[in-house]
């Protein structure tokens, strides 16, 4: 599923791309092939105007056309006035009303039948501008018509329809190298983009096969006892109640886990919608403390707390003290006969920092990454024995986080854990 997914995004991913250089690129040539044809062209109209119209009345024009045959060789580069400077190979041929060669002029040598296959070419186009091959140049013309016949002027563009191929293959090349280097990096980065995807539904998975796997035990236990309640029908509900009592705490078990399910649901879908005030979490922490005290004393653990008075948070007071509540009762069920739990709250720096430790069996290094997912516990066993599910330091976490805080825990293996809760 991740691998279409993948592929599904590097496809996209790589015709977006593709179709941004093509046009890119695309824009690119045709303004280049404009400016060049623009260039060739006028260059061509300026030899043209100068052959037919003559040295004196071409004088002071701007020089950038492509000087005819007729330039005299001792001009320099920007010519003597009388005539553009010359750019490009050209020469001109002028023909009689019956379209015979009558002249040429060139400023370079070239054979009579070379003029003559280059006439022969133009007339045979049939049109006053056009363009031809030649013994591998590429040429283009422009024919000015006079009262004795036609001038016909030729001008060598083999340098600029290069310049225009050399354009196309150089797109070729960079656009391939640009795709295989897209590739790797679009790769690279779905790859990045698809893991919290992945991490996520993962997480999904094991959540459900987590949850399914806590409701068995219970529903298998009701299931049970409700057969053994069928199986003796004739018997009197004061002799089956311990059966029903069974049932009943399983029940019980049940919407415990439901509930939780629930409520971690329900932070998960609303976390923008949660309503905060400034309440004391000083006041808070002691009301919990109250509340636990007869626990306390049943376990026969030494309890000890160090409350800094006044401190104030921004916050939900009621998620704030449920908490504290998880924290403290598994600091509580998880201490040795005869331990001692510790609470303590005071203010770090602008933090509220709160403290919650017992003495037990401590928490494996390799353990406390995982702790705060759900349904993660390091002994399975000895959390079924005190009714544990695994979501309660996962809620804790979520109410931590929703507050913009920070829930982490230290353990020494064999001598005591500490969990932290840091507020702003």
């Amino acid at each position: 599923m991740f691998k279409k997914l993948r592929n599904r995004f590097l496809i996209v991913n790589l015709a977006t791309i593709s179709v941004m250089m093509l046009i890119a690129f695309a824009s690119i040539y045709v303004i280049t092939y404009r400016n060049v044809q623009s260039d060739i062209n006028m260059d061509l109209h300026r030899i043209a105007d100068y052959q037919q119209n003559g040295p004196g009345e071409a004088a002071g024009r701007p020089g950038t056309g492509g000087g005819g045959g007729a330039q005299p060789k001792d001009n320099g580069p920007m010519g003597d006035g009388n005539q553009p400077p010359e750019r490009s190979i050209s020469f001109t041929v002028q023909t009689d009303a019956n379209g015979t060669l009558v002249d040429k002029e060139s400023k370079f040598t070239m054979d009579d039948e070379f003029y003559a296959a280059a006439l022969k070419e133009a007339l045979g186009i049939g049109k006053d501008t056009g363009r031809f091959t030649l013994d591998g140049s590429r040429w283009i013309f422009t024919v000015k018509h006079t009262a004795d016949g036609e001038i016909i002027v030729f001008l060598d563009i083999t340098a600029q329809q290069k310049i225009l191929t050399n354009l196309i293959y150089t797109f070729t090349a960079v656009g391939l190298l640009m795709l295989i280097i897209l590739y790797f990096t679009s790769r690279f980065f779905a790859n990045r983009s698809i893991a919290p995807v992945r991490e996520a539904f993962n997480k999904q998975k094991q959540f459900i096969a987590d949850a399914s796997h806590e409701l068995k035990t219970p529903l298998t236990i009701i299931n049970t006892n409700a057969d053994v309640l069928l199986s003796n029908s004739n018997d009197t509900i004061r002799n089956q109640a311990k059966w029903l009592q069974y049932i009943k705490s399983e029940t019980e078990r049940m919407t415990r886990l439901t509930n939780d399910l629930l409520y971690l649901t329900e932070m998960d879908d609303s976390r923008t919608g949660m309503i905060h005030s400034r309440f004391n979490m000083s006041d808070a922490v002691e009301n919990i403390i109250l509340t636990m005290e007869a626990v306390i004393f049943e376990k026969n653990v030494s309890f000890d707390y160090d409350i800094e008075p006044g401190l104030a948070i921004q916050g939900n007071s009621e998620q704030i003290k449920q908490v504290v509540m998880i924290l403290l009762d598994n600091a509580v069920k998880y201490t040795n006969p005869k331990g001692s739990v510790k609470i303590t709250l005071k203010k770090q720096n602008n933090d509220v920092l709160l403290s919650v430790s017992n003495t037990g069996e401590g928490i494996a290094a390799e353990h406390l990454t995982r702790i705060f997912d759900r349904f993660y516990r390091t002994d399975t066993s000895r959390a079924r024995k005190q009714g544990g599910y695994g979501l309660g330091l996962a809620i804790a976490k979520s109410i931590v986080d929703q507050h913009k805080g920070r829930i982490y825990a230290k353990s020494v293996v064999g001598e005591s854990t500490t969990f932290y809760v840091q507020l702003p």
